[in-house]
């Protein structure tokens, strides 16, 4: 195990960014300064526990981790957290058999997701929705 005294990192998904530190502690988890137990809904509170179930209790217990999210939908933001999360454990243990198990779980909770939204373009709605026209 390293020396290091605070871990920072980021995640993103579609337009929601979190922001994760990571620090020693006794294992105590917060997202957007809720206890990681009262999140809601369930399903999002899931996501942002899959990395440290992955981990194990043996370790998280060791570490505060504090995360702050804006932007995006409930889910977008449990994904984001949920990769800033798997980013700062990897880091703070620098254990690549941590890394391994994350990788073969899911790619995607290491690695933000670079997709995006399309800009909307002029004669339509929406960035590929275009008015109609008629011939006759």
């Amino acid at each position: 195990m390293s020396k290091k005294v605070v871990i920072l990192t980021s995640g993103k998904r579609k337009n929601a960014i979190a922001r994760a530190v990571l620090k020693p502690g006794t294992g105590k988890i917060r997202v957007n300064n809720i206890p990681i137990k009262l999140m809601q809904p369930l399903l999002a509170s899931q996501k942002v526990l899959e990395p440290l179930i992955l981990v194990g209790p043996d370790l998280y217990n060791k570490v505060d981790i504090d995360v702050t999210v804006k932007g995006g939908g409930v889910i977008s933001q449990a994904e984001a957290a949920r990769t800033s999360i798997s980013k700062a454990l990897t880091q703070y243990f620098d254990d690549p058999q941590i890394r391994q198990k994350l990788l073969e779980y899911d790619r995607k909770i290491l690695v933000s997701d670079p997709r995006r939204k399309e800009p909307k373009k002029p004669g339509g709605r929406g960035a590929r929705a275009k008015e109609q026209k008629s011939y006759r």
